[in-house]
Formats: C-alpha cells, sequence, structure tokens
C-alpha cells in the first residue's frame, strides 16, 4: 500500500497515511478540521544505466544505445537516400556581373 503525505492548509499539521489506491484522499485535518493538501515530494527510485528508456533498444541511434548497431547485410531493407538539394537559378547570378560590365570606367 502506497503512503501518502498531507498538510493542513489552516495550522500546518503535516502527517503520512497508508492508503490503498481505491480509497479517497482526505480532506479534512484530524487536529483543526481543516482543508487538507496532499505533499509531493521526489521519487525514491532512480534508474541508472542502459536499458531502462524507451530509446535504449533503438538500432542506430548513435547517443543513448551502449551497443553498437551491426551493418545490415539484407540489400533489400537500405535506407532511401535523402533527396537532392535544388541547385540555384544560373540567370540571378549572372545578373550582377552583367551590371558590373556595363558600367563605364572611371576616369581619372
Amino acid at each position: 500500500m502506497p503512503t501518502y503525505s498531507y498538510a493542513c492548509t489552516v495550522c500546518g499539521h503535516a502527517f503520512d497515511i497508508q492508503q490503498s489506491f481505491s480509497e479517497d484522499s482526505l480532506t479534512v485535518c484530524p487536529e483543526c478540521d481543516g482543508r487538507l493538501r496532499k505533499v509531493f515530494s521526489s521519487v525514491g527510485v532512480v534508474f541508472k544505466g542502459s536499458g531502462f528508456y524507451r530509446n535504449d533498444a533503438r538500432a542506430g541511434s548513435g547517443k543513448s544505445s551502449s551497443i553498437p548497431a551491426a551493418p545490415s547485410s539484407d540489400s533489400s531493407s537500405s535506407t532511401p537516400a535523402a533527396p537532392a538539394a535544388p541547385s540555384a537559378p544560373a540567370a540571378p547570378a549572372a545578373a550582377p556581373a552583367a551590371a558590373s560590365a556595363a558600367k563605364p570606367a572611371a576616369s581619372a
């Protein structure tokens, strides 16, 4: 059964109580009949190491897996290549060069 911490908003009385999941939360302070609120604290369990997170078992993720993914010998499951970036149009690049050639030379 889990242990819950409560604190009274009126008198500040704090206490812990074991309650099942199906029981309703306490709402009345046993000392002053004031309003209670649940007190949340940090979790007492810390998972360290690999294997505890969803992305630890993914092949090819790189950072989170401690075992490198082996290259696949199956040629039918190849990764599609990324689309090539479109090249810049040649006409706008040529326009500034043509404009600078058309300027008359400054005489000294």
